[in-house]
């Protein structure tokens, strides 16, 4: 509910951007994904990064090729994810 006192934690105007996830929503996706493989590499991708990245795609509806340069490449966005 919009209250003076609940409005605050709703804010994004501090994020990069508005579909970014903030600490406390990351808190609640980052145990969800699974580790990485026994054996394989280690991961060289922020999955925080990936994840805000889709996010972006999902918030703006925009296509895959123009995710901003600043968020991890496509490719990699949609290796994650799949």
């Amino acid at each position: 509910m919009w209250t003076a006192e609940n409005r605050p934690r709703y804010n994004r105007d501090t994020l990069r951007y508005p579909s970014d996830l903030t600490d406390e929503e990351w808190a609640h996706v980052a145990p969800l994904i699974p580790p990485g493989k026994r054996g394989g590499g280690k991961r060289r991708v922020n999955l925080r990064q990936v994840v805000n990245g889709v996010m972006y795609i999902l918030s703006t509806g925009c296509q895959w090729r123009y995710l901003p340069k600043d968020l991890p490449p496509k490719s990699t966005a949609l290796l994650q994810i799949s």
